[in-house]
């Protein structure tokens, strides 16, 4: 009877998820879907959709739309593109273009874009070159795509996708007046694959070269043709208080042998992997020596102690060392309730980490989906719940904790709640610039509609079901009185231990830790995730270790307060990772508050995720290790 009631509250409580989770998306406007990876094929004269998307800039590190530049055509009917959660986050806004590109016709055909716009007016007023004037001078890049990829400059490196809005030159001798100048000229190169036995082709390049040309527009009339007027013969410039500019593009088609699967293979060659792969080589053998090492040690250790512990002809029966503390060794720790709700929250961003590169390994997550690694990275963290609130609670009745319910509430609220505060900080500021990344209502409400509607019920389950899980029996019998602990070598201060613990993964990491804030800031793709997934695998191996190691020594020294020290040990880790994004922040010249802002808030996100991802790794293992020993001795 039971089990038909656990059965049926379980179906209910999917059902009820489910129904949530399809009306809170349905109720935004982020849609959490990845974009579909089939092949497009274009015949002769079909019109090419030419798709713009943001600009941004590495300086300032804030996105706006592409069509919040009042100075550019726009079409007489603006689209947008259902994007997805990642897509918002990352500030990607994907709308139609007034571009008129049919497939191998019209070939290097000089065109007015204002022609086709028809909205579009030659003369720019002061407010709209001040706004270009402000792009220019932070170095802002536009980002377009055709049939998905992203446009990548002419003879300029791949991975740094877009192009630059213009530039700036001091004028004469005075190093004080600055001209600007902007391109608003596009030389589109569009490469195709000839389908083989049929007439149509597909799309496997895409590239612009811009310019920057002066029109003479004293005897054009826009409306009676498309064609460009003669050129000044000098660069178009955006610094007095009005300009006359024609925004104007050519296409050309160039023939290409890339197939359609390896079109995306130019924006993943980078010119430094080479020292990438013996970074990464390197760091896996330095760690793989280590943990060779550290395992040799620890054997050696205690078999030594466990043949000296368990003789039956001892000569001397007196206990010392670990096996001292037998009676405290399990006394609960201090603040249990905080420390369970850490270790909870570690064992989600664990899983949601673990399932996340499973599936970018496998190519699901690949960077021609734009947005689905952030939007895997979300839905998978907010299902994830329901194993924080089980191993949340398992840790706490650990601890000999009786208000469960109490401590499944701090775990469904505490971390989401830090990152919830942070990201709606963030957001203000982000609403405030006009930034395309902030957030609108319809998404922020699917936000917490996620937390409350499905992340949080998920918690309670995963608590409900720990909780009717008998808690094991500890191998050894727990003190009334605990026991004075004697005074302790410098080098096992705890303070000291748990910095020079946090060392080993952190340098595990450290260098692809490098390659992903470069990424991440310098607008870049990420893709080698199989090299990341083994370094996750690294971390996970060394977290596990430092702490087993520093455990034992601990024991050793006969101090018994190992639960709270076995979880900060690896997580100090975090405090590196932290520090290493401030050393990374003066490779990007950011002076503007809501960048700075920015990056120390996101920094601060990922060093806390990391702090409760390794910490947890080394609980577990600590609390493997000490019942692993505790139940191998003979306790008088």
């Amino acid at each position: 009877m039971m089990m038909k009631r656990s059965t049926t509250s379980l179906k209910m409580l999917l059902s009820s998820l489910a129904v949530l989770f399809i009306v809170f998306i349905g109720c935004s406007d982020a849609v959490f879907y990845l974009p579909g990876m089939a092949a497009k094929d274009f015949a002769v004269g079909a019109l090419i959709p030419l798709k713009v998307n943001k600009i941004s800039s590495v300086h300032t590190q804030i996105p706006y739309k592409y069509y919040s530049l009042e100075s550019v055509c726009k079409p007489e009917r603006i689209v947008d593109d259902t994007e997805n959660l990642g897509e918002i986050l990352m500030g990607d806004r994907i709308e139609n273009s007034a571009y008129e590109i049919p497939f191998l016709e019209d070939e290097g055909e000089c065109k007015v874009l204002n022609y086709f716009a028809k909205d579009c007016n030659i003369t720019v007023g002061e407010r709209a070159l001040k706004q270009l004037q402000e792009r220019i001078e932070a170095d802002y890049k536009v980002h377009w795509l055709v049939d998905g990829l992203p446009v990548r400059e002419y003879e300029k490196s791949a991975i740094d996708t877009g192009f630059r809005l213009g530039f700036k030159e001091k004028s004469g001798g005075d190093s004080k007046s600055t001209l600007y100048y902007v391109y608003n000229h596009v030389d589109i190169i569009l490469m195709y694959h000839q389908k083989q036995g049929s007439d149509t082709s597909y799309i496997v390049g895409f590239e612009v070269e811009p310019k920057s040309i002066a029109y003479d527009t004293s005897s054009y009339d826009v409306s009676n043709t498309y064609l460009c007027p003669k050129s000044k013969g000098v660069a178009q410039s955006v610094s007095s208080k009005s300009e006359s500019i024609l925004w104007t593009y050519s296409v050309s088609f160039k023939e290409s042998k890339v197939l359609w699967n390896k079109r995306w293979d130019v924006y993943f060659e980078t010119g430094d992997s080479s020292f990438h792969w013996f970074s990464i080589v390197n760091s896996l053998m330095i760690v793989f020596i280590l943990t060779i090492m550290v395992a040799m040690i620890m054997m050696r250790a205690l078999r030594a102690d466990f043949r000296k512990y368990n003789a039956i002809d001892a000569e001397d029966s007196e206990e010392t060392g670990w096996k001292m503390i037998h009676g405290d060794i399990f006394r609960p720790p201090a603040r249990p309730m905080f420390l369970s709700v850490l270790i909870g929250s570690g064992v989600q961003v664990f899983f949601m980490t673990v399932v996340t590169m499973v599936f970018a390994v496998l190519g699901f997550l690949s960077p021609a989906a734009i947005g689905s690694l952030a939007t895997a990275l979300i839905v998978l963290f907010v299902f994830m719940a329901m194993f924080a609130g089980y191993f949340s609670t398992r840790a706490f009745m650990f601890f000999k904790g009786k208000n469960w319910k109490k401590n499944t509430l701090y775990t469904a609220f505490a971390f989401p709640g830090i990152v919830f505060g942070v990201f709606f900080i963030i957001n203000m500021f982000l609403r405030g610039s006009g930034s395309s990344a902030a957030v609108g209502p319809g998404s922020f409400a699917a936000i917490i509609g996620m937390w409350f509607g499905i992340s949080v019920p998920l918690v309670f389950w995963g608590s409900y079901f720990a909780s009717k899980k008998p808690v094991p029996e500890d191998p050894v019998r727990t003190n009334q009185i605990p026991r004075q602990i004697p005074d302790q070598i410098w080098y096992m201060n705890p303070y000291l231990s748990v910095l020079m613990g946090g060392i080993l993964p952190f340098g595990a990491v450290f260098i692809e830790l490098y390659f992903i804030l470069s990424s991440l800031w310098n607008n870049q793709f990420y893709y080698i995730f199989s090299f990341l997934f083994i370094v996750l695998i690294i971390l996970i191996f060394t977290s596990a270790e430092i702490s087993i190691v520093m455990c034992y020594f601990q024991l050793c020294a006969e101090d018994y307060h190992w639960w709270w020290r076995s979880f900060l040990v690896s997580g100090s880790s975090a405090i590196y990772v932290f520090f290493y994004s401030i050393s990374f922040f003066g490779q990007l010249q950011i002076t503007k508050f809501v960048s700075v802002l920015l990056y120390f808030s996101y920094s601060l996100i990922m060093s806390l995720a990391f702090f409760v991802l390794t910490g947890s790794i080394g609980f577990f293992s600590c609390y493997w290790f000490v019942r692993k020993i505790y139940s191998s001795i003979h306790i008088n």
